[in-house]
């Protein structure tokens, strides 16, 4: 015969602490791979968000903030 086994207990809040720990022990492509799921999830698509990245090159951003100590590094480098 069959029995069934059923117990019941109550669930614990997890802490920050806990959760850095539980995702701190897996490795890069596990957590990458949980952010999907919770993606797809929210925003109910199966298609991946696009990675876009800008090189700005370094005088041009120096120049683009306008700051007098970036306006000085540019000066010092020759770069005017």
């Amino acid at each position: 015969m069959i029995q069934k086994a059923v117990a019941i207990k109550k669930l614990r809040a997890t802490s920050a602490a806990d959760d850095l720990s539980f995702w701190g022990k897996r490795d890069a492509s596990e957590r990458i791979d949980a952010v999907e799921v919770l993606r797809r999830q929210t925003y109910e698509s199966s298609t991946r968000l696009q990675r876009i990245a800008r090189v700005v090159p370094f005088a041009q951003d120096k120049r683009a903030t306008g700051r007098k100590k970036d306006l000085a590094d540019l000066e010092a480098m020759g770069e005017e």
